[in-house]
């Protein structure tokens, strides 16, 4: 059984639009930014090898868009989706399941790419099963005009056309030791997984809780769509969190790739900081 982060890149964003209503002057003491406002954020996808099913949960933007489009995230850094695999011997052939959070395509976008013949798409993963909640399709497919710019046709269609493409409706476990979870705060059926490993729950979050800079209830992002809802989503997950000792796993965090979660006077906050490799040691 195995467990390994696949860090695809870096990218930047606006910190104000990441961290909404908080002021800047707070934010930016545990999350810096540069003199332009932008803060860097990571693309960490997740493996998790049960000896039967290797399923990876999301895969960064892809490389289709034009070089505009990728002048306001900058990427940079990290080994790229190819190469974060190739790190402990996996190809994207080897991917049996592709689970995909949601639509957005920072999450979603690196499962299609331009096909080789210059005309269409073709899959990333060839043999694997994307897995979407069906409430997150056919959100994406009839978006509200806050998210109709993030959910992009040729990321989202060809998992479809493929004939990979396959719905997640409620909670369920989805192999053993692969429970997902389906939250609505942020985008509607965004899925959140909770995998157990060596005694341990290690959750994906995401961007339920996108860094550890986050979990504090009120610091959330602009781009949740109900955030009164994230609020209650978040708060009755910390307290699971906390009294369950999970391992959250960052998809964002540029800084930090797991925590664990502390209960203080002043609400829930990372306790300790590692990554899986540290934790666990090589898996």
């Amino acid at each position: 059984m195995k467990l390994f982060p696949v860090h695809i890149s870096n990218f930047k964003l606006d910190g104000g639009a990441m961290f909404g209503v908080v002021p800047k002057n707070l934010w930016k003491k545990q999350y810096p930014c540069d003199e332009n406002n932008y803060c860097n954020w990571a693309l960490r996808s997740l493996v998790f090898d049960n000896g039967k099913q290797r399923i990876m949960v999301d895969n960064g933007y892809g490389d289709k868009q034009d070089e505009k489009f990728f002048s306001f995230v900058q990427l940079h850094g990290g080994f790229g989706l190819e190469g974060a695999l190739e790190k402990y011997g996996y190809k994207p052939e080897d991917i049996t399941d592709m689970v995909i959070s949601h639509l957005h395509y920072d999450h979603c976008g690196g499962g299609v790419r331009n096909s080789s013949s210059g005309t269409g798409f073709e899959m990333v993963f060839p043999n694997a099963t994307y897995w979407v909640s069906k409430q997150q399709w056919e959100w994406a497919m009839n978006p509200n005009k806050r998210e109709a710019t993030a959910y992009l046709k040729e990321n989202i269609l060809p998992m479809q056309e493929s004939g990979q493409l396959k719905f997640i409706e409620d909670n369920i476990e989805l192999y053993p030791g692969f429970r997902v979870r389906l939250y609505n705060g942020h985008t509607e059926g965004q899925i959140i997984p909770f995998i157990s490993f060596r005694g341990k729950t290690v959750v994906y979050m995401a961007d339920l809780i996108p860094s550890s800079a986050h979990i504090k209830l009120s610091w959330n992002m602009s781009y949740d769509v109900q955030p009164l809802i994230t609020l209650k989503e978040k708060e009755q997950f910390l307290k699971e969190a906390y009294e369950n000792d999970y391992i959250l796993f960052l998809e964002h965090d540029a800084y930090n790739e797991c925590c664990t979660i502390e209960k203080t006077k002043k609400g829930y906050q990372a306790k300790e900081t590692f990554t899986l490799e540290e934790y666990f040691g090589k898996s």
